[in-house]
C-alpha cells in the first residue's frame, strides 16, 4: 500500500534569518498552526507513494500539474520502472506513453530518464538524504528535495508551494514572494517539528477555505480566533 507523508521531530536545516522576529508574531503564528492541527488532523502529502525513490519521482512529475494527476499516472509508471536502474534503461517512447495524461511528456520524460541515470551512477540507486546532493540531480530544485527530505527522510523542511506563500503573506508572516525568502521567514517563527506537516495544514487550508481569488473568511477559523490580519484581502 502507498506510505502517507508523515512529520519527524528530528532537527532539520533552513536558510538562515538575519534577525529575530517579533515574539508575539511567533506566538501568533503558533497558534495558527495549532488551529489547523485541530482542523485537518490528518494533513498529508497529497502524493501517494511508497519510499523515498517513488516520492522524488512524484514530485519532480508534479511541477506544472496538479498531485491529483500525478497520482492516476504513478501506479503504471512504478510498475513498469520500480526503481533507478529501470527508470534509467526505460524506452524514451514508452515512457513517454505513460506520462503522457501529464502533458509535457518528452520533457518530463526527459527529466525522469536523466535523474535514474544519475541516482543509479552516483549513488547506486538510492536516493540521497541530503538536501545539496538531491539539489544536484535532474529536475529538483530546493521545493523539491524538502518534500522528500521532510516526507520520506523525516528531516523538518519547509515547502513553499503556492498555497503556502499565499497563506503566509496572508497571515503576516512573510512579505516575500520568492520562496526562498518566505522559507526563511516561515523558520523564524515555527519550531521545526511543525515544518513538514504544518505545511501540510496550510495547503489543505489554502485548497479549503483561504482561496486565492476568493478567500471564504468568513467561514474561516482563523479569522474567527483573532489570528488572521487579513493581509492583501
Amino acid at each position: 500500500m502507498p506510505r502517507r507523508c508523515q512529520d519527524s521531530a528530528q532537527s532539520g536545516t533552513a536558510v538562515g534569518t538575519s534577525s529575530a522576529p517579533d515574539p508575539a508574531l511567533v506566538a501568533r503564528a503558533a497558534a495558527v498552526d495549532d488551529e489547523l492541527r485541530l482542523l485537518y488532523p490528518d494533513a498529508h502529502c497529497a502524493l501517494d507513494h511508497d519510499g523515498p525513490f517513488q516520492l522524488l519521482v512524484a514530485t519532480v512529475l508534479s511541477a506544472q500539474t496538479t498531485d491529483v494527476r500525478v497520482n492516476t499516472v504513478t501506479p503504471a509508471l512504478f510498475e513498469r520502472y520500480p526503481d533507478a536502474a529501470a527508470l534509467a534503461g526505460a524506452d524514451r517512447a514508452e515512457l513517454e506513453a505513460v506520462l503522457k495524461p501529464l502533458g509535457m511528456q518528452r520533457t518530463r520524460a526527459e527529466r525522469l530518464l536523466g535523474l535514474g541515470a544519475e541516482l543509479t551512477t552516483r549513488f547506486d540507486g538510492v536516493v540521497p538524504s541530503s538536501r545539496e546532493e538531491l539539489t544536484g540531480l535532474p529536475g529538483v530544485g530546493r521545493k523539491t528535495a524538502n518534500v522528500v527530505l521532510g516526507n520520506a527522510f523525516g528531516v523538518p523542511a519547509i515547502t513553499v508551494d503556492t498555497h503556502v506563500g499565499r497563506l503566509a503573506r496572508r497571515l503576516g508572516w512573510t512579505e516575500q514572494k520568492d520562496p526562498l525568502k518566505a522559507e526563511r521567514d516561515i523558520a523564524a517563527l515555527w519550531d521545526p517539528e511543525r515544518w513538514t506537516d504544518g505545511c501540510h495544514r496550510l495547503i489543505e487550508h489554502g485548497r479549503a477555505v483561504c482561496h486565492a481569488r476568493s478567500p471564504r473568511c468568513e467561514e474561516c477559523p482563523l479569522l474567527a480566533a483573532g489570528l488572521c490580519p487579513q493581509v492583501g484581502v
